[in-house]
């Protein structure tokens, strides 16, 4: 009798380990069918996808449509569908599409009236990406008369609205939310061009709109474009990680919107590129007039000891990237830049082990696929180069048109938008 409840005992854990594999591999499975936000999973940019190839041409595709409008946001993936926004500056109209990762075929659209407003001539109504879970889509539509954040079922019903004021700023908004446990946060910052405008940082209840918190910020003299991400330092609990030039590098409690640690000096000039996690470290980086002007490495305190975040290394040169966002991988920190330049460094000490220019310039930031760097030129070249200590240039595949969009991977596929199109490749065709 004790040797059989023995096990009995022993059954019901091998029962409890495997269905704990399952429900594991089941969640690996599904988040392969997930690029929920900018960048994809917590902004990193980085794919397990095996089916995209290195070298394509036109044939290569699954599908290729046209847009109703243009842009440069990037498109978000749930399951069997692709999220995208794109805009018409000169009729006011702001759009998001839902289109099947099968064909590419519109499922619906939806249409917002927008105020027109000048903006810098690398910007579109379409600038800000879309952020996705397995309810929702949440489109936000900035203009400097009104800020409207939307959410809408995954079959198009609109759920909820929630308006903010509009944003103030130089070269025209281009900010894009993200989704942290039940809220939807985005920045909120403005110019000190608009002495009345009040900088924010807003968390809303991703079910009902309604605001959480509101993280009060001051108005710099450069508002910043940076998308947030979530870092947590060994066992502590994660943090919202925002950059901006008013504030340096700051974590906020997602659940208070307190701030629980900053490094106020970290930048310099503009922030146009998002945070990025190198083990322990957060990289940040900002530029001005075309090119990079800091890089910074930044390792944050525990936070249950209150202590201080530290700086590891800076770049205070042209080394530095400006819009696109890094990505780090494997100690390696992989740098894309304005005027065509690509470098790696260690992610640990910012040694650079090599810096070529495979082409165009880029605006669009790269994500790694299967050992393999992707990022799309300007000029719309999807460049990709072996992510290793040494350079080695694959390929560089021409898609047509300018395009100043990130590359997004789900279902083993890649996204590729261009300023008037969206591209589907890799994967087998169904």
């Amino acid at each position: 009798m004790k040797r059989s409840r023995q096990w009995e005992i022993a059954g019901r854990r091998m029962l409890k380990q495997l269905v704990v594999v399952c429900v594991f591999l089941l969640a690996s499975a599904a988040q392969g069918r997930q690029w929920p936000r900018f960048r994809g999973p917590n902004g990193q940019g980085i794919s397990d996808a095996q089916t995209i190839p290195v070298k394509w041409t036109e044939k290569d595709y699954n599908w290729k449509v046209k847009l109703p409008g243009v842009g440069h946001s990037s498109p978000v993936i749930w399951g069997d569908k692709v999220f995208l926004t794109c805009g018409n500056q000169k009729d006011g109209r702001g759009m998001l599409l839902a289109l099947g990762v099968s064909d590419g075929r519109v499922l619906w659209q939806k249409e917002y009236a927008l105020t027109k407003y000048r903006m810098n001539s690398s910007n579109s109504y379409a600038t800000a990406t879309p952020a996705v879970d397995g309810d929702r889509v949440y489109v936000l539509w900035a203009t400097k008369d009104e800020t409207i954040l939307v959410a809408f079922d995954h079959d198009g019903e609109e759920i909820w609205r929630s308006t903010f004021e509009g944003v103030k700023c130089q070269h025209g908004p281009g900010i894009s939310p993200i989704v942290v446990n039940d809220i939807v946060v985005f920045t909120h910052e403005h110019e000190k061009s608009d002495k009345q405008a009040r900088s924010a940082w807003i968390a809303v209840d991703r079910k009902s709109g309604k605001t959480q918190w509101e993280l009060e910020r001051q108005t710099g003299p450069k508002t910043s474009y940076s998308t947030p991400c979530v870092f947590s330092f060994g066992t502590d609990k994660p943090l919202l990680i925002f950059t901006s030039l008013a504030h340096g590098m700051t974590g906020v409690d997602p659940g208070s919107g307190a701030v629980v640690w900053e490094a106020r000096s970290a930048f310099i000039s503009r922030i146009v590129s998002s945070p990025v996690i190198a083990g322990e470290l957060l990289i940040g980086a900002c530029g001005d007039g075309g090119s990079g002007k800091r890089l910074i490495a930044i390792r944050p305190g525990p936070v249950d000891k209150s202590a201080e975040p530290t700086e590891v290394y800076k770049i205070d040169n042209s080394s530095a990237p400006y819009v696109p966002t890094s990505l780090a991988k494997d100690d390696l920190l992989f740098t894309f830049h304005d005027r065509g330049d690509v470098s790696c460094l260690r992610s640990a000490t910012g040694e650079q082990l090599w810096r070529q220019k495979p082409a165009g310039p880029f605006y669009g930031s790269p994500v790694w696929v299967n050992g393999n760097l992707y990022c799309i030129t300007r000029k719309g070249e999807v460049v990709v180069i072996k992510a290793a200590p040494k350079y080695e240039l694959l390929a560089v595949n021409s898609l047509g048109e300018e395009s100043y969009a990130t590359p997004a991977v789900a279902g083993g596929r890649m996204y590729l938008r261009t300023y008037s199109h969206l591209i589907s490749i890799g994967g087998k065709k169904e």
